[in-house]
């Protein structure tokens, strides 16, 4: 087991492992216990009851945190025709098509998010094994297939906090939800705009518990258990 420091020990001694926490006292404990001497990113852990590997229990989806995520986003677009120019003049950090598609199988990487036109999901095609294993290839589900009138909306969420979630091969869901240097009621607003999406994502076909545990904690800090069901009932004023 690996040891912790002085600091992640003195935040975990105020959290009992045994309680679920109601959503704004986790918040507060989850705030506590972030003292690096960094900005440390906020995430939500849930740990669900879905099988990953049935098509018909997927969990995916998109939302727009209120408050954004707290860090600055490169969105790549892959885009042609009239499509370039909606792009760059929407704010689209790098904008193109086979000229992108090459960088990237040579190793560049440096972009966050990346938005294609169905017209160039010929081209976006071929970069699967790079972009999928990092949770960037468009897809409709993720709403990062877009058509070009639709850009300049997409590209402003993106800025302004859309983030992604999705189930991974272990039934679980990560999503960042903001920075340590929120105040409390911020961080709140978008883990209840979070588990809002996330509750009304649950596939159809799965009869037995949905979400079995959620987490908030901190890049650095000790992780705060909440209770499921006060979690799932969060509604955005």
């Amino acid at each position: 087991m690996p040891k912790h420091g002085k600091r992640y020990n003195a935040a975990r001694s105020k959290i009992d492992r045994n309680t679920q926490y109601q959503p704004a006292e986790a918040v507060n404990l989850m705030r506590d216990g972030a003292t690096a001497k960094f900005d440390e990113t906020v995430e939500v852990h849930l740990s669900t009851g879905v099988d990953p590997r049935h098509a018909d229990q997927q969990v995916r989806g998109v939302v727009t945190l209120p408050h954004g995520t707290g860090r600055v986003v490169r969105i790549l677009v892959f885009a042609g025709g009239d499509g370039i120019s909606v792009a760059e003049e929407a704010g689209a950090d790098f904008v193109g098509g086979e000229d992108l598609a090459k960088q990237i199988q040579e190793g560049w990487l440096d972009f966050d998010v990346v938005l294609a036109t169905p017209d160039m999901m010929r081209v976006v095609g071929r970069l699967g094994r790079v972009l999928g294993p990092r949770g960037m290839m468009p897809s409709p589900k993720a709403g990062t297939i877009v058509q070009a009138d639709e850009l300049p909306r997409v590209i402003q969420e993106t800025r302004l906090g859309r983030v992604e979630f999705r189930v991974d091969k272990t039934s679980n869901i990560h999503v960042p939800i903001g920075k340590a240097s929120f105040d409390g009621e911020q961080i709140l607003d978008n883990f209840t705009s979070v588990m809002e999406a996330i509750v009304a994502a649950r596939p159809s076909a799965i009869k037995s518990i949905y979400l079995k545990r959620v987490t908030l904690t901190s890049t650095m800090g000790p992780g705060v258990r909440v209770d499921v069901n006060a979690a799932s009932m969060l509604k955005a004023a």
